[in-house]
């Protein structure tokens, strides 16, 4: 073999290898699954629209990126169908959870100037600052601000996903997909769940703690409380 040439790999001749080279790859294509049929399954029904989504305290919103600090238009869209199910007294209070790992960069806060801007009090508004990812999100809505039940509301390729993780993490969820364009960016997340569902997977397995956990925090709780206060008390809020 001349130097720097590479040797091609070699294909079974025998009937036999042949037939375990054929088990092999089709081994590895339910191991590379199973995560993706975990995924469903532990969504089960929890995926609803926004009309027959049951009433629930508190809505959950997860971060999908800034653009010169503003959410989004995949953020935006959540936050839009987080508003609206506020206007329609289907949530009282909403958890924004994102990044805010670099100053320069605050994902919760823009999430929260966004929801003021269309309705919903600031006072309703709940900043979790340490949303890295989606197991993250669901473990601290649960341990750090007390949510047991929840409305998650994200893309239609993430939701099964978050309403899994959340259900992982204790929190009784339901999913809100939002529609979204299907441009180059949500082809790639279309196709980035099926890689992410394994780490999902072993996310539920295993639940590690998140990357920043930190004391328990009252704002849901307060803010909550802030609703029962209201005139109409809970189930009919007000717009500012």
């Amino acid at each position: 073999m001349r130097r720097g040439t590479l040797r091609r790999p070699r294909l079974p001749r025998t009937r036999r290898g042949q037939r375990r080279l054929v088990q092999s790859v089709m081994a590895g294509c339910v191991l590379a699954l199973l995560p993706a049929t975990w995924m469903y399954v532990a969504a089960g029904d929890g995926l609803r629209s926004a009309d027959d989504v049951p009433r629930t305290e508190v809505a959950v919103v997860f971060g999908a990126g800034l653009w010169d600090g503003e959410p989004s238009p995949y953020l935006a869209h959540r936050l839009d169908a987080a508003a609206e199910l506020y206007r329609r007294g289907r949530v009282e209070v909403v958890l924004v959870t994102g990044d805010n790992s670099r100053a320069d960069y605050d994902e919760p806060d823009a999430m929260r100037g966004y929801l003021t801007r269309h309705g919903v009090p600031d006072g309703r508004i709940v900043s979790d600052y340490a949303g890295f990812d989606t197991w993250d999100s669901c473990v601290r809505a649960k341990k750090i601000f007390g949510v047991d039940e929840a409305v998650l509301i994200s893309q239609g390729f993430h939701i099964r996903r978050a309403v899994a993780l959340c259900r992982a993490a204790g929190v009784a969820s339901y999913g809100v997909g939002v529609d979204a364009v299907h441009d180059v960016t949500w082809y790639y997340g279309g196709a980035r769940e099926i890689l992410a569902a394994g780490k999902a997977a072993l996310d539920a397995a295993f639940r590690p703690d998140p990357r920043f956990l930190g004391p328990r925090e009252p704002g849901v709780r307060r803010a909550l409380a802030a609703a029962e206060r209201a005139p109409g008390g809970r189930g009919h809020p007000r717009s500012p």
